[in-house]
């Protein structure tokens, strides 16, 4: 029968707890040495100085840099006639326009290249892109009743100009006040709907109209309210521009009529938006 000794659990005796100090020593040194380098590593991610901080940034504004030479390259497709490369390419603008933000937003270019005006660059991006690419192709087109294209150009041109200038142009609560100046969809429109030239002078006359007027039109990567809702239904729109583009010259009525739902939708929305002063909250900056 074992002792009462015997039945105890044996306790480490003092040479035990000296032959485990060593190991136990070598493994907090081990441990705090990882949070150390854990923590540095954290540091240097949230550090705006930081080379990989900078370069990530530096890349989101040659990203939206990008969106120039694919308007140059609209161009030269325009000068050759060639409508569908030309309207690829702005619609590769568009698409470039739609996610630099994000990506601005997401690597915090202001903070971590204050000096460098990305917002300035921006604007510029897409003063070209939206408004001098589609005016160019209305002149080189034969969408406006003769000797009317430059004229309508240069309202094009001078409207989006004030708009763009303009210190509310993008409202607190992200919408755009006024005409956004979506003037490559409009020419796309024009273009593949194959109206009376007349009938198109009216529609960008009406357009130039409404840049002055204060309607709130809906951001539609950034205006809160029913945003999944036309995100949504923009990713199906813009699925239905894509195959009346690729099915064009013959078989692109049947995409972009109906397509034209979306654009009641949005007009619908901001000018609802607007009489019930929605959205009012501020997004996220």
């Amino acid at each position: 029968m074992p002792s009462k000794s015997s039945s105890k659990r044996r306790s480490p005796n003092t040479s035990d707890r000296k032959a485990l100090i060593p190991v136990t020593g070598h493994t907090y040194h081990v441990v705090k040495q990882g949070a150390a380098m854990f923590k540095n590593h954290s540091m240097l991610a949230d550090d705006p100085d930081s080379p990989a901080r900078k370069g990530a940034a530096w890349s989101v504004h040659l990203f939206t840099a990008t969106g120039a030479v694919a308007g140059l390259m609209a161009m030269l497709a325009i000068v050759n006639e060639n409508w569908r490369a030309a309207f690829a390419w702005m619609g590769v603008t568009i698409a470039i326009d739609s996610v630099d933000g994000a990506l601005a937003r997401a690597c915090k270019v202001k903070q971590v290249l204050p000096g460098f005006d990305g917002a300035l660059l921006d604007n510029i991006v897409d003063f070209f892109t939206y408004v001098i690419v589609p005016a160019f192709f209305l002149c080189e087109t034969e969408l406006a009743p003769p000797h009317w294209a430059l004229v309508l150009a240069a309202m094009i041109t001078f409207s989006s100009g004030y708009q763009f200038c303009q210190s509310d142009a993008k409202t607190p609560d992200h919408c755009f006040k006024g005409f956004p100046s979506y003037w490559n969809l409009v020419v796309f429109y024009l273009f593949l709907v194959e109206w009376n030239p007349w009938a198109n002078a009216a529609v960008i006359a009406i357009c130039t109209v409404l840049v002055f007027v204060p309607v709130k039109y809906i951001y539609p990567t950034r205006t809160r309210v029913l945003r999944p809702l036309t995100l949504s239904l923009g990713m199906v729109w813009g699925v239905m521009l894509l195959a009346a583009l690729i099915s064009y010259p013959n078989g692109h009525l049947p995409w972009i009529y109906p397509s034209l739902a979306y654009v009641v939708y949005y007009l619908a929305a901001s000018l609802y938006f607007t009489v019930r002063g929605y959205p009012a909250q501020e997004d996220e900056a």
